[in-house]
């Protein structure tokens, strides 16, 4: 089924930050073609060409290129596609920001509790607690190329889901290096953390009934593949135990994934790809969605969260696409701790409530 042409509600954050509200379905469809080349005529890489210079220079050199490998892409185009650092050169100074914006949550709100959902020491998961009685859980789960990333370094929204009246979980989980270089474990214990947070969401005053999710990076692909799971069939139960979710910056397919760089350190099989493909899975997606990303991503990255947000459209269920306008991999995430940042309100719409006032 091909992309090209398909339809889908999208706004960017400053439609978003205009009307204060989500845009009516009708306003907010318009065709993205999905050829790189066509994306770059949009506008919406035009800013990236400044940032990956190098990358554009090569592109439209007389440098041969090699045979293409995905689209219209060569091995080295892919692999770079596939490599945050290329686009986002400010990297490390975000990832410490998060850090340190971490430790500041904590040293207002103190230390989360810490439940196991596993047998495994890493088998652990942050909670954040709100003081409102029965109230909702938003579940986050972490990015890091599924090869680094710990749960401290994702408190940083905390603050604001405690004071809108939501608590807040981040689990710990493997990372690929540690587990035979398969994505089957890591999926496993995501799964199996949203599983325990269902069962045991009373132990810290959750609503079990009211339980959203999100995920950025390779953490938006491991919410996706949680927001496709066959909850009823894998762990016996309700198949919407997941009432909202937002994918950030993911991977929906990893074909292409496979066949990037990436394919150097993660032991792809095919049963791998097809089953940790969400894209592939969108029959048992029963929850609301929300796909964003920013302008200075990679073209694959962005590529990936179009398609997949039309194919969502496209099957008949409720997605809404947020294009963060001058931001990149890194810097969009920490939109979701500021109850008016562009994700920090989509999220609060979507769990309907209202921003904190303190």
């Amino acid at each position: 089924m091909t992309s090209r042409g398909r339809k889908v509600a999208c706004e960017t954050d400053s439609q978003a930050n205009k009307t204060g509200r989500l845009l009516p379905k009708q306003e907010r469809f318009h065709l993205i073609p999905f050829t790189r080349r066509k994306v770059l005529e949009t506008g919406l890489l035009g800013s990236l060409t400044v940032l990956a210079g190098s990358f554009a220079a090569r592109a439209e050199s007389s440098k041969k290129r090699g045979p293409l490998v995905w689209l219209d892409l060569d091995q080295e185009a892919l692999d770079l596609a596939y490599t945050q650092s290329h686009y986002a050169p400010n990297i490390r100074q975000v990832i410490a920001r998060w850090n340190t914006s971490s430790a500041i949550v904590r040293s207002h709100i103190g230390n989360p509790q810490r439940f196991s959902y596993g047998e495994k020491p890493i088998e652990e998961l942050d909670v954040f607690s709100t003081d409102r009685p029965d109230a909702p859980v938003h579940i986050y789960i972490h990015g890091g190329a599924w090869q680094q990333g710990k749960a401290e370094t994702y408190a940083f929204p905390a603050e604001m889901f405690i004071n809108a009246g939501a608590h807040y979980v981040v689990p710990n989980f493997s990372w690929v290096q540690d587990v035979g270089d398969s994505l089957f474990p890591i999926a496993d214990q995501v799964r199996r953390a949203v599983a325990w947070v269902y069962r045991n969401a009373d132990k810290f005053g959750g609503n079990a009934e009211h339980i959203y999710l999100s995920g950025h990076s390779s953490g938006g692909h491991l919410a996706g593949v949680i927001l496709t799971t066959d909850w009823q069939q894998e762990f016996g139960l309700p198949a919407d135990i997941i009432k909202g979710g937002l994918c950030c910056s993911g991977m929906f397919d990893l074909k292409p994934v496979r066949l990037s760089g990436r394919g150097k350190y993660i032991a792809f099989t095919d049963e791998m790809e097809h089953d940790l493909s969400p894209l592939r899975h969108l029959d048992k997606l029963n929850a609301p969605l929300i796909v964003a990303y920013g302008t200075f991503e990679t073209p694959e990255f962005k590529r990936q969260s179009e398609e997949f947000a039309k194919e969502v459209a496209e099957a008949g269920k409720p997605v809404r696409l947020i294009v963060a306008e001058n931001y990149n991999h890194f810097e969009v995430i920490e939109t979701l701790a500021n109850p008016y940042g562009i994700l920090g309100r989509a999220v609060l719409e979507q769990m309907e409530l209202p921003a904190p006032t303190r």
